[in-house]
């Protein structure tokens, strides 16, 4: 599965493309929400796991933009935030969010909803 990981904190974007690269999955990484858009849209992934305090477009915004694609529109958002009050989990989820994780985050939690959604993903062409 292709997953792209939008990170604005290189020791965080690092420890989750090796964690999931580890997994077997191919990882484009991002540091920028317009960049996170850019890269969708040329290429969509299959999975995105999603910061929402990133430069340019902020997270909610990436998911937003992301769901009104259809070229995007049904790839799952999996959202990992220091951002931890119900605001920002409604904010999220009203945004087409399909998880939320808190940083930090457990490693095992986030590989086990990895391999939860990706068993429902169809393969792009």
């Amino acid at each position: 599965m292709r997953i792209l990981v939008v990170e604005d904190q290189d020791s965080i974007r690092r420890m989750i493309e090796a964690l999931v690269s580890a997994r077997g999955h191919a990882v484009t990484a991002v540091s920028t929400g317009t960049r996170a858009i850019d890269v969708a849209a040329t290429d969509p992934p299959d999975m995105v796991l999603l910061d929402l305090m990133i430069p340019g477009h902020d997270g909610f915004e990436v998911c937003r933009r992301l769901r009104a694609d259809p070229s995007t529109r049904s790839i799952p958002v999996i959202v990992i935030s220091a951002m931890d009050d119900p605001e920002a989990r409604t904010r999220a989820t009203q945004a087409g969010a399909t998880a939320f994780y808190t940083k930090p985050f457990s490693p095992i939690a986030l590989l086990t909803e990895i391999d939860r959604l990706g068993a429902t993903v169809t393969r792009r062409g």
